[in-house]
């Protein structure tokens, strides 16, 4: 792959396309930087860094490329498109007619996007609303409010600017799913979670230099982000291969079928979804708890944040649980298994049919216990050695599991399209030497 890349340039439509999703990014960038009407900015940075560093704010922000901190126009994020995507996913799986839509094709894919986007919506709205109370309400160390002038002028025009905001994201996730590189969900959460990573390790760095961290503790720590890179590497990698052979077929002289090849279940199927799909929903009582003057609900969502042991159980549930629900979604046996039949395919040892089916979900609901976990255990434990080590690092594994996962599928559309060219370069070659002939 690395020495294939020098073709990159040579490839006028992959070369279109990374400039393209590249420039969507800096007008993402430039919006995390766009602040909305009526806030004290520096009253805001203030608050900010005294009081939700290390807290699901702070992990919220993260991933919203630091416009919550900010108070920009995407302060909301691509998150209430994600809720909502959750939501018909769900409702999918226990309405018949979303279940029959999601059968019709091309057709009933669009009425679900349409209905997704319209959810998005109310999501957005419901989430600006908090915001904007919270916004209203906060107070920094020193004194001085981070909105001036609170009032119903200040909640509308915030509410309508943040719910913009994430459906301009939405439509730029979109614009890059057709146009550019990658899905352009992950693509916009992946960029916006490498936003403070410079500024967390010029911090350790600094911390470094006046000894509050050891240099044996830092060496530790970056051998512990190596180490979990490398993890998060096997198990996304990781493959169990079925063998499939199909049967010969003979129509006239000719002789069809009869090779062996293989069946790829990986251990993760689902990538980097079940970990947003988590994250997006333990939000939810820090979201309520913005807009809610309830104390005890309040203490809750502030005792329910990473670190917490209540909140890391849940956490890791809900990995494990995501990642068997999208596979199920994803990857159905049963098509697999009628896909299989219809080509006159079939796993050796196996009848075609029901049996197959059962064989394949058996053995994919074995590789997908010990993958989740796995999973699970990268998104929490390095949050406690970061915590352990005193770096300024937010090295949580929810962040390196979402930067690897969609780096990595980066890298393998790349080398879809690299191994493309290769092949429509043979393609000419063998038409300019058959002419010659």
């Amino acid at each position: 792959m690395l020495k294939n890349l020098s073709a990159i340039p040579k490839i006028a439509e992959l070369r279109k396309r990374i400039l393209f999703t590249l420039f969507i990014i800096i007008v993402y960038r430039i919006g995390t930087h766009i602040p909305l009407p009526g806030i004290d900015g520096q009253a805001l940075t203030e608050f900010f860094r005294t009081q939700f560093t290390g807290t699901i704010f702070g992990l919220y922000d993260i991933f919203v490329g630091g416009a919550l901190q900010r108070a920009a126009i995407f302060g909301a994020g691509i998150m209430p498109y994600i809720s909502a995507s959750i939501i018909i996913q769900l409702l999918t799986t226990m309405w018949p007619y979303l279940e029959r839509l999601q059968k019709e094709g091309e057709h009933g894919r669009r009425l679900i996007n349409r209905y997704t986007r319209y959810l998005t919506v109310a999501v957005a709205a419901i989430q600006a609303f908090g915001i904007a109370i919270f916004l209203s309400n906060v107070v920094a160390p020193s004194g001085a409010r981070v909105v001036p002038n609170p009032g119903p002028a200040f909640m509308f025009q915030t509410i309508v600017a943040l719910v913009a905001g994430t459906l301009f994201l939405m439509w730029l996730g979109e614009q890059i799913t057709d146009n550019g590189i990658g899905n352009g969900i992950s693509v916009i959460i992946f960029a916006g979670s490498l936003e403070s990573i410079p500024y967390e390790f010029s911090n350790t760095f600094q911390l470094l230099k006046t000894g509050s961290i050891s240099p044996l503790s830092f060496v530790l720590l970056l051998v512990i982000i190596v180490l979990t890179i490398a993890g998060v590497v096997m198990v996304t990698e990781a493959q169990r291969r079925i063998p499939i052979q199909y049967a010969k077929k003979i129509v006239g002289r000719k002789v069809y079928g009869g090779q062996s090849t293989y069946l790829p279940l990986t251990l993760n199927t689902a990538g980097v979804i079940p970990i947003i799909f988590a994250q997006t929903i333990l939000m939810i009582p820090s979201n309520i708890a913005m807009f809610a003057k309830v104390e005890s609900l309040q203490n809750f969502a502030a005792k329910f944040s990473p670190g917490n042991i209540l909140y890391d159980l849940v956490y890791a549930l809900m990995i494990i649980f995501f990642a068997y629900y999208y596979t199920s979604i994803v990857l159905n046996p049963k098509d697999l298994a009628e896909n299989l039949q219809r080509y006159s395919g079939f796993i050796p040892g196996i009848r075609p049919g029901q049996k197959t089916a059962e064989y394949i979900d058996k053995v994919m609901s074995r590789i997908l216990l010990p993958g989740a976990i796995a999973f699970a255990i990268i998104a929490i434990v390095p949050y406690y050695i970061m915590k352990a080590t005193g770096a300024q690092i937010y090295f949580g594994g929810t962040r390196i599991l979402i930067v690897v996962g969609v780096a990595l599928e980066l890298m393998q559309q790349l080398n879809s399209y690299l191994i493309m060219n290769q092949y429509e370069g043979l393609l000419k070659k063998g038409k300019i030497r058959g002419w010659r002939g």
